[in-house]
């Protein structure tokens, strides 16, 4: 650039630029240095470049730039930095930081403004950082300009009492906890629980609030994190029902669970007492009473392939890894009702994504030590069942560490009544190659020959195919109950006890209605049954090929 629009360009910004060092100089000595190092510094460079084409935005980019070294040299002999001068330095985003005292000062500054308020934060923001009116910023925001005047204010106080004082982070920012497991009883919405859950930084903002409301100051203290994410976080956790709001502090609103090895232990060597006297004597039960012979019981060969003529019956083995479950589980859903004192509607929780349900997780500290023989539920998710609102049929199912299919999702509904429904039309004509593909892909049938000449398709699964069975088989697991009903009960007392003792208050009802289906259809009951199983010898591992279509039923609901 010529010298000579160099000279009408600074001559333009000497007023400007004194009164920008006036401003946010400590005396007015420290201006005039100041005023003239940003006019020299700028002035030479217009004068070696071409290329410069906004001058105003470079001019300021320069004065920014001058402050920043003004203060960082000012900082030097300071103990602290007051608001207005670093509020300065964070204008311009360029400027350079050094391991001083001032760059101290202004990550100092940087955090305390993340633990403004929303609003606050928008209007210092605006005010300091974007030198915006007042006037504007209320217009912007649609709130008085005397309430921008008071937030700027209370910040102002807010900012410089945080910078005075060391904030200190919770265990957490340390030791950060994970969710060991994440369990859902309901009706899941367009959104898996994991979805919400899956993150560290949501799973400790509720691990934070579970038994004690807080702020998202106090949160971020806990993490060891800016409230900016904690905010956005902890908001959209409360949207969808996983926190709630109590005034200005969030609590959790679903089961985090922190079992010690001693309730643990407590826990398995009383499911293993329970689920041993039940699943034993039901399994006898079922061998000696001819009802796995009853043709109402329906389930193709499973172990090999399809044959093209009469398709042999599936093994007892198959058939009692998918009614055992069943009848642990549903054999109680009758006296479980009747002595059900608070129902699913009091206690779950109606999500945004249509979702009705009950979370549960579990945090197992690091350093638990269980006994050997422990029983884990591994690979676990069920029990679940779905049907068609015209169908009387229900697809009914657990899946675990022994069997081989892909865990549903948010979307496994619509899977469920797809299979109700082709059984349906297949009882009554043939599907189609597509069809018959997808069923076996997921596991359902068999097939054997050519779609358009010799063909068979055997269902895998098993299928009760009249209510009078589904009874039968229920009544046998209903007077096993019945005859331990008493003993269950002195098993599960000091339990009930434990598990409320180590729930909120808030919770507990939630945790209430959970103990209501202890041994029925509780997972941790239905994984001992056959963990029992297996261990006396009676239940064997499955075939490889078995896998994908076990502890699958279709039944009447």
């Amino acid at each position: 650039m010529n010298r000579q629009d160099a000279e009408r360009i600074i001559t333009e910004y000497l007023k400007p630029v004194f009164g920008f060092a006036l401003k946010r100089c400590k005396s007015i000595p420290d201006a005039e240095d100041l005023s003239q190092e940003i006019v020299m510094k700028a002035f030479r460079a217009l004068l070696a470049r071409d290329d410069i084409g906004d001058t105003g935005k470079f001019i300021w980019t320069v004065a920014h730039n001058a402050l920043s070294n003004y203060y960082r040299d000012a900082a030097k002999g300071m103990t602290g930095v007051s608001l207005d001068e670093v509020a300065e330095v964070l204008v311009d985003p360029g400027a350079e930081i050094g391991p001083d005292d001032s760059a101290d000062s202004i990550r100092s500054l940087q955090r305390e403004i993340a633990y403004l308020s929303g609003l606050q934060r928008r209007i210092v923001i605006a005010y300091y950082f974007e030198n915006r009116r007042q006037a504007d910023i209320a217009r912007e925001l649609g709130i008085p300009l005397g309430t921008v005047k008071w937030h700027l204010f209370e910040a102002k106080k807010e900012l410089k009492r945080g910078m005075d004082t060391m904030r200190k982070s919770g265990e957490l920012k340390f030791n950060p906890i994970r969710f060991d497991s994440i369990g859902t009883h309901g009706r899941a919405g367009t959104k898996a629980t994991e979805d919400f859950l899956h993150s560290a930084l949501s799973q400790n903002i509720c691990y934070s609030v579970r038994n004690t409301a807080k702020t998202i100051n106090e949160i971020a203290d806990d993490l060891g994190v800016s409230p900016v994410y904690v905010e956005t976080e902890a908001a959209y956790l409360e949207e969808y029902g996983f926190l709630q709001l109590q005034k200005d502090k969030y609590i959790v609103n679903f089961i985090i669970s922190e079992p010690t090895a001693e309730l643990l232990t407590m826990k398995d060597k009383m499911y293993k007492k329970v689920a041993g006297l039940f699943a034993n004597e039901l399994y006898d039960e079922l061998m000696a009473s001819g009802l796995l012979e009853d043709p109402a019981i329906a389930c193709g060969q499973t172990d090999g392939p399809v044959l093209l003529t009469e398709t042999p019956r599936a093994d007892r083995n198959f058939l009692m890894w998918s009614l055992i479950p069943y009848i642990a589980a549903w054999s109680a859903e009758e006296s479980e009702n009747e002595s059900k004192n608070i129902t699913f509607e009091e206690v779950a929780t109606i999500r945004p994504d249509g979702g009705q349900n009950i979370v549960m997780v579990t945090v197992l500290p690091d350093n638990l030590v269980l006994p050997d023989d422990y029983v884990y539920m591994s690979n676990w998710s069920g029990p679940m069942w779905n049907w068609n609102e015209d169908s009387e049929r229900i697809l009914w199912q657990i899946d675990s560490e022994w069997s081989d299919r892909e865990v549903p999702g948010v979307h496994h509904s619509e899977k469920d009544k797809r299979v109700l429904s082709l059984y349906a039309r297949e009882a009554k004509e043939r599907l189609s190659k597509d069809e018959y593909a997808w069923l076996a892909e997921q596991g359902y049938v068999k097939t054997n020959g050519d779609y358009d000449g010799d063909f068979k398709a055997s269902w895998q699964i098993v299928i009760l195919e009249n209510r009078e069975i589904q009874e039968k088989l229920l009544a046998v697991g209903k007077r096993i109950r019945e005859k331990y009903r008493l003993a269950f009960e002195e098993f599960v007392v000091p339990y009930r006890k434990a598990m409320l003792e180590a729930v909120p208050a808030h919770l507990r009802k939630v945790e209430e209605y959970e103990l209501q289906s202890i041994f029925s259809t509780d997972g941790w009951f239905l994984v001992h049954c056959l963990q029992a199983l297996l261990k006396s010898g009676k239940l064997k591992e499955p075939a490889e090929e078995q896998r994908k279509a076990l502890t699958t039923i279709i039944a009447y609901r």
